[in-house]
């Protein structure tokens, strides 16, 4: 007799796709194929290499399947989870009772942001201890997005879907490959847009680099990283110089004194000035306003991680933002959600806005350089600082969870000092990470396919281009002889042992008896259309339909407009005019640099997450430093040759390889790559870090502390050759 298999529906949590899948597994509960789910309404069959990559994933070499503790000697001991969590926990009540409750922080990153019950956890663990060092992935990511909703205001009645636009405006993002458009194009992306263009839909990209998004694309333009704030105020300048404003919806929504005040801004930005500063051709600007603009109705722009990780990124958003405000490109009263979250209370879209709150503010000032916090977490780009810093509310211990701190980082060298300097260091990770690495406790997780868990969720935002949610239920046992857990577990264990109650999306848990995950998720599932027992019944989840909503009419009380020129914006917007007549690739220290360094999203890895597995890496062994192939002649390089890349903060070595997608004077690289700082790594064994070259001292956001991450000014040269490296 043949070997008894069995059939298995779930969806992936590595990324925003959330791919429905369809597992194959044996009998000894391993993965032995797995295949996209063609029932799956959003997905539709699509599934991409990293999460093909599961079998590996679950039952690789490289997992860990039991907790370490740092050792005498700098190594690692296996412990017993329950004696781990006994130390930690007493680590952490110590360093309370010492130092205060936000001696105490947790970071999350995307590892965890996938996963329902341990995000919302994490967040009532640091509300359970008192603690408000909370620090995600976020405010090294986007968070300006927030800063401008804040500024800028916002807008109830939804956000307009791909198939009710007639032209969408991608700055600085490659959903094809990155999945991240959320709500947009991060489901099966490819055959959304495919379908969406045939239908009509006319697309613009602006990207240093032609991206697989852009090959689609009616006009693409590619212009020096670092100069979209003076790209988009060129481009509102041109729209209201020409008219072609919806004159209707900013008399109603902005008024007269705002619009002249954005007009006044926005005044020095002419088309011939932005072309030369931003290394346009001639005509660009106005062929993008005129099909943007002028040619369509609907539609709207937006912005991925390229121009929020760069310089002015606030002011990027801010000015983004404002594109769609005096082009009234928003739901109005009268037409359809086509998308709400369904994990949240049920909401009601009106035609009105939001006002601007300033929340980031008005928030409690940092210790470090008075920055604000973002959504009532403090900033990423701080945390360094805030371990190495004395004083009150220094953080001591630090639990990271579903992150990669020690890669992703900007100035990993300080942040890594900063990680090694603290009292306790806890890593909750499948894998021996950087991170791991330098921690003194490593909690292994259950892996996603041995957890039940809901889609990704946060209120306000629509994840997915219809209202669709699923339930993936715990289809794998962990591996026989592991010692694994929950990541909510381990929060729900730790105040346990502090004696302290949790409340999880309001309802307060035993600190005796732990819930199961479908208790969590039960909890979790708000939205009285689609309770947890309803979701179960769809194996490949379910589009509610009847949670499509119809906007409703402004509200006589809701007299508020959108502020698109406050005062503080005006004098970044003044800034960056007088710096029109700047040569590109100057720093601010007025050294001459030959490149502008990019970041870019690679196709087979999510940041860090697929470095541990063979599969991943026999595809990409390391992140090469892409270059234009007329630069790779200019300076005498071929494939495979080593390069010095050096900026004023520091140096990385790196392999080139040419491409021609890259414009000239643009060094295009992928994230979180690369070793150790103290380690002498070869680049082309295991790649290079970016975040080596990056400050977080300057070149900051003054807000949100976000710090400039790409289009960083850099020195390009060949390296010594037949350079000897360490294993």
């Amino acid at each position: 007799m043949g070997e008894k298999l069995r059939t298995e529906k779930a969806f992936c949590r590595i990324c925003l796709g959330h791919c429905g899948m369809v597992l194959t597994v044996d009998e000894a509960d391993r993965i032995v194929k797995i295949r996209g789910d063609k029932e799956n309404q959003v997905t539709r069959g699509y599934a991409c290499f990293k999460g093909l990559q599961a079998e590996e994933a679950h039952h690789g070499p490289a997992r860990l399947l039991h907790p370490l503790r740092k050792a005498n000697d700098g190594g690692f001991e296996q412990i017993a989870s329950e004696q781990a969590l006994d130390e930690i926990a007493e680590r952490i009540r110590r360093s309370i009772a010492e130092h205060g409750p936000d001696s105490v922080g947790v970071y999350f990153g995307n590892g965890s942001i996938f996963n329902s019950a341990a995000v919302t956890m994490q967040a009532a663990f640091l509300d359970a201890i008192g603690s408000r060092s909370r620090f995600t992935s976020y405010t090294i990511d986007q968070s300006a997005k927030t800063i401008s909703f804040e500024r800028l205001g916002g807008w109830a009645g939804g956000n307009v879907q791909l198939e009710q636009s007639e032209v969408i405006l991608l700055i600085g993002t490659n959903p094809l490959v990155s999945h991240g458009l959320l709500g947009f194009l991060a489901s099966d992306p490819t055959k959304r847009l495919k379908q969406a263009r045939a239908d009509g839909l006319k697309l613009i990209v602006i990207d240093p680099r032609r991206t697989e998004t852009a090959n689609f694309s009616d006009i693409a333009i590619q212009p020096l990283p670092g100069h979209d704030p003076a790209i988009l105020a060129g481009l509102i300048r041109l729209i209201l110089a020409e008219g072609w404003e919806d004159k209707e919806f900013c008399a109603r929504y902005v008024g007269a004194p705002s619009m002249k005040q954005l007009a006044k801004a926005v005044e020095p930005f002419t088309e011939d000035k932005v072309e030369s500063i931003a290394g346009l051709n001639p005509g660009d600007l106005r062929a993008v306003a005129e099909l943007f603009a002028r040619d369509c109705n609907t539609g709207s722009a937006y912005t991925g991680t390229g121009p929020s990780m760069a310089s002015r990124s606030n002011l990027m958003q801010h000015l983004a933002d404002c594109l769609n405000v005096i082009c009234g490109r928003f739901l109005r009263a009268g037409d359809t959600v086509m998308s709400v979250d369904m994990l949240s209370p049920e909401a009601e879209f009106r035609a009105e806005v939001i006002p601007p709150s300033r929340a980031s503010w008005q928030a409690k000032p940092s210790r470090i350089r008075g920055v604000g916090s973002v959504g009532g977490e403090k900033t990423t780009g701080t945390l360094p600082d805030e371990i190495l810093t004395p004083g009150d509310e220094q953080v001591r211990c630090l639990i990271s969870c579903g992150g990669n701190l020690a890669s992703l980082m900007p100035d990993q060298k300080k942040a890594v000092k900063a990680f090694r300097s603290l009292d306790m260091l806890a890593v909750i990770d499948p894998y021996m990470s950087n991170t791991a690495r330098l921690a003194d406790y490593v909690i292994p997780p259950l892996m996603q396919y041995e957890r039940a868990d809901l889609p990704v969720s946060a209120y306000g935002f629509a994840f997915f281009p219809e209202p669709w949610t699923a339930y993936s239920p715990a289809i794998l046992q962990p591996p026989a002889d592991s010692d694994v857990m929950a990541e909510w577990y381990f929060f729900w264990a730790i105040t346990s042992r502090l004696g302290l109650t949790l409340s999880f999306c309001g309802v307060a848990l035993s600190p005796d008896t732990p819930p199961t995950t479908d208790d969590l998720l039960a909890i979790r599932a708000q939205h009285r259309l689609a309770p947890l027992d309803e979701i179960r019944k769809h194996p490949s989840g379910k589009v509610f339909d009847a949670a499509r909503a119809i906007v409703q009419p402004q509200r006589p009380e809701a007299t508020a407009t959108f502020d698109v020129m406050p005062d503080d914006v005006f004098a970044e917007v003044a800034q960056v005019a007088s710096d029109l007549q700047a040569a590109p690739g100057k720093s601010d220290t007025k050294d001459t640099f030959t490149h502008l360094l990019s970041t870019r999203r690679m196709r087979n890895s999510y940041n860090s997450i697929g470095m541990h597995l063979s599969g991943v890496r026999a595809r990409n062994p390391y992140n090469p430093a892409y270059l234009n192939p007329d630069d790779m002649t200019g300076l005498g390089l071929i494939d495979g040759d080593t390069v010095l890349i050096t900026s004023d903060h520091d140096s990385i070595e790196a392999i080139a390889e040419s491409d021609p997608t890259v414009r000239s004077g643009v060094i295009s690289m992928a994230v979180a790559w690369g070793g150790l700082p103290d380690e002498n790594k070869d680049p082309a064994k295991h790649g290079a870090s970016t975040n080596m070259l990056i400050s977080t001292d300057r070149d900051v956001e003054e807000i949100n502390a976000m710090p400039r991450m790409s289009g960083i000014p850099v020195h390009l040269q060949k390296s010594v050759p037949n350079r000897p490296y360490s294993a």
